[in-house]
């Protein structure tokens, strides 16, 4: 079993009770050469292909899905920032002044300010013909506040671990979207190719087939041939032409799809394209499935979801037991300025506070089922991803092996069926073949090419797909969360 990152304060961790083959079919055996044949870092290159290479960096560097999980793990960082802070006292400074004047015409339980009530000091004064006092106060203040929730418990801790986790699956999340992001773009330029070929190959046949046309058109000339033969000839010169417009929107919508990948307006983006017969086929050997368990930044991250669940119920759990506090304000306080810093203006409060939960009415417990359910459902994650992922190996394994056969066998098909063709085109100009063989001969050879070339196009997804099931193209130990946070 693969040790899932972070462990539990308690040390409870569930098990995912994971059944790891020994080896790939194929693969190495021994783990010196299955750390060998882990996939490169830059693996797309192994297709040399500098147009290719160049399409994947420019969509590594301006992908909007890529900056969108990188956008997710600023906001993963900043909540681990904010949940840690539980963990540190909380300091506030408070200070005030007030300046206040009390009304000289009224006093205690007078209701009417617009009488001189007997006993307030205008009514004192009417008596005597004295001044009446100004009635102003000043209250200058300030105090230093303080307070700290004691983690006994490991609550807050447990929680920040949960914070982390998060932020460190937000990462692997990153790396998911950008392999992804590396395969769309992969396999959207081997469209591409592949849509010029048949573009190509089309266009050969209408050639091809228009030369018939106009062998069968002599003969017709000839009184050798009738009407009918021309009208088959020229049927499958219009199919011909028909099957044009369909792979031209093929082409077009790959070449679309490669500029969205880079994030540039369609109209900025020449994609130059080529041949299928240009790029090389790579070969790919698989590693140790255990190695599969480190590699592929969808497992780490299911991992690392988990890992934060296992946090969350430590929580729920530390939720039930009490909570510790101490508080304290100390500061000056004074009615005049001058005199606010003397030693007898100081004011001090010190404070400890045990809080119990007695009755919640079920918000705890309901709290713990919450995150008991979300674990077990992670756990489930976590086990469907492993076994997924050992699946999507062993079916681009036998997907690369089952292409490169059928391209080998189709290119086979396609020599025959030329050479038959030419046999049969020669044939017609000498008028010894029927008109039947020729349009067989002619069929036969154009849907044997243009299935080479989806042969050809499916070999190279396949070897794509075998990248991608092998997590090739990161690294699988991404920096720590505090080395990332956002400035």
């Amino acid at each position: 079993m693969l040790p899932l990152g972070g462990c539990l304060l308690n040390g409870d961790l569930p098990e995912p009770s994971l059944d790891i083959p020994a080896a790939y079919d194929g693969g190495p055996r021994n783990p010196a050469a299955a750390q060998a044949a882990l996939p490169p870092l830059d693996w797309w290159r192994k297709f040399r292909s500098r147009e290719l290479i160049a399409i994947i960096e420019q969509a590594r560097a301006a992908n909007l899905d890529i900056a969108a999980a990188v956008a997710r793990i600023v906001q993963a960082d900043a909540q681990a920032r904010v949940t840690g802070a539980a963990l540190l006292p909380l300091i506030t400074l408070n200070d005030s002044a007030t300046r206040s004047r009390s009304s000289q015409t009224l006093v205690k339980g007078s209701t009417n300010p617009n009488v001189f009530v007997p006993g307030s000091p205008l009514f004192t004064a009417a008596q005597t013909g004295k001044s009446v006092p100004d009635q102003v106060k000043n209250n200058l203040s300030g105090a230093l506040n303080a307070s700290f929730e004691i983690d006994f418990w490991g609550k807050n801790r447990a929680a920040l671990q949960a914070a982390e986790q998060s932020a460190v699956a937000s990462r692997f999340d990153r790396e998911v979207v950008g392999l992804s992001t590396v395969v769309s773009a992969a396999n959207a330029y081997f469209q591409v190719l592949a849509s010029q070929d048949r573009l190509k190959a089309a266009r050969d046949d209408i050639a091809s087939a228009t030369r018939v046309l106009d062998l069968i058109k002599q003969r017709v000339n000839a009184g050798t041939a009738s009407a009918l033969d021309t009208s088959q000839q020229e049927s499958v010169v219009y199919n011909l032409r028909a099957a044009i417009p369909p792979l031209q929107q093929t082409l077009k919508q790959n070449r679309t799809a490669l500029a969205i990948l880079m994030a540039r307006p369609p109209e900025s983006v020449r994609i130059r394209g080529g041949s299928l017969s240009s790029i090389a086929i790579p070969r790919v050997t698989p590693g140790l499935p255990s190695e599969l368990l480190t590699q592929r930044p969808d497992i780490r991250e299911a991992e690392a979801n988990l890992a934060a669940a296992n946090a969350n119920v430590y929580n729920a759990r530390a939720q039930f037991l009490p909570s510790i506090s101490l508080t304290g304000a100390g500061g000056y306080q004074s009615a005049v300025l001058r005199l606010l810093l003397r030693p007898e203006s100081a004011i001090y409060s010190v404070a400890a506070s045990l809080t119990q939960p007695i009755f919640e009415g079920g918000k705890l417990l309901g709290n713990l089922d919450l995150q008991k359910g979300k674990q077990d459902e992670l756990l489930q994650n976590y086990r469907k991803a492993v076994i997924s992922a050992f699946g999507d190996v062993e079916n681009a394994l036998d997907a690369v092996h089952q292409t490169s056969l059928r391209v080998t066998l189709q290119a086979q098909v396609v020599k025959s069926s030329r050479e038959a063709f030419n046999i049969s085109e020669e044939r017609l100009r000498e008028g010894t073949i029927d008109l039947v063989t020729v349009l067989q001969t002619q069929q036969t050879l154009y849907q044997a090419q243009d299935t080479l070339f989806q042969a050809q196009l499916a070999q190279l997804q396949a070897i794509v797909s075998l990248y991608q099931a092998l997590g090739g193209g990161w690294s699988p130990k991404p920096p720590p969360v505090e080395a990332s946070n956002a400035r």
